[in-house]
């Protein structure tokens, strides 16, 4: 990869703009995002234990059924699945790393949990009112671009039963100009990206008008080989989800911005909760 390629792919890209790779199915990478997942005390592939276990308090509190059929969407290893279990609830967790669903797998095996683990990428999910309740936390329904964003929610209504609870977080879009990234150069002997040699060049970018901020990083080997991975983060005040939601068949659409402690900038009420009811035909 010679200079010019490199300062091309450093400029702000078109919005929407594809990289090209992805960290959810790279091997070694994905290994990696199990073991953050896995420690209690730092919030990034999952939130720290005590914020899960008051998130699984405040959502079925929110809901506040006995015996509920629970779809945790984008479940990582299980870590919300469990606690909910725990709780009597019959809960089916879908993920597209293999290697968090295995890890999941064996855990409620161990602890003898009723929770089916699938697999799988959820946009190709297809199941009807089956679920009182899902769930899809930890902001991810904010990485999804517009047309993918549409297509989920669809999915969702049609998994849940009539009256049935959809309940998600994404980032709230205070201070939106402090969550910008600084641009980063960094040269690593083995690391979260690659188990060899790499250098990888972080960098953000604000799109105002759309409230989307790209967080972007490019990775490179020794053989100049180079991934770019490419994350489209939205952010939402709360009555931006109103109009998502309402015409996809959704009611008594509501948001919450207390559910999280204020530790830092991604937590507090820099995070809104939204629960919607999938309407009663």
């Amino acid at each position: 990869m010679n200079l010019t390629d490199i300062i091309e792919f450093t400029q702000k890209p078109q919005l929407y703009a594809e990289g090209n790779a992805v960290m959810w199915t790279d091997a070694h990478i994905s290994e990696q995002l199990l073991n953050i997942h896995l420690n209690p005390d730092i919030d990034l592939a999952s939130r720290r234990r005590s914020s899960i276990e008051s998130t699984i308090d405040w959502i079925l509190n929110s809901v506040n059924k006995e015996k509920m059929t629970v779809l945790d969407l984008g479940c990582g290893p299980g870590l919300y699945c469990e606690l909910i279990a725990e709780r009597g609830h019959s809960v089916t967790g879908v993920d597209f790393s293999k290697n968090s669903i295995e890890y999941a797998r064996k855990q409620a095996r161990n602890k003898c949990l009723d929770i089916k683990y699938v697999n799988l990428n959820y946009f190709k999910l297809n199941e009807d009112n089956k679920y009182d309740l899902v769930m899809m936390v930890f902001t991810d329904f904010g990485v999804l671009k517009p047309h993918d964003r549409e297509t989920l929610i669809r999915k969702v209504r049609r998994a849940l039963k009539p009256g049935g609870i959809f309940i998600f977080d994404v980032l709230s879009d205070n201070n939106l100009k402090t969550k910008i990234s600084q641009r980063t150069w960094e040269i690593e002997e083995s690391g979260f990206w690659k188990d060899s040699s790499y250098l990888i060049l972080s960098d953000s970018f604000l799109y105002p008008d759309e409230k989307v901020i790209l967080y972007q990083h490019i990775v490179m080997d020794e053989s100049d080989n180079f991934d770019v991975y490419r994350f489209w983060t939205h952010f939402f005040a709360s009555n931006d989800l109103k109009p998502i939601l309402g015409p996809e068949g959704f009611e008594n659409i509501e948001c919450f911005d207390d559910v999280l402690p204020e530790i830092d900038m991604w937590n507090g009420k820099n995070v809104l909760f939204c629960k919607a009811m999938k309407a009663i035909e």
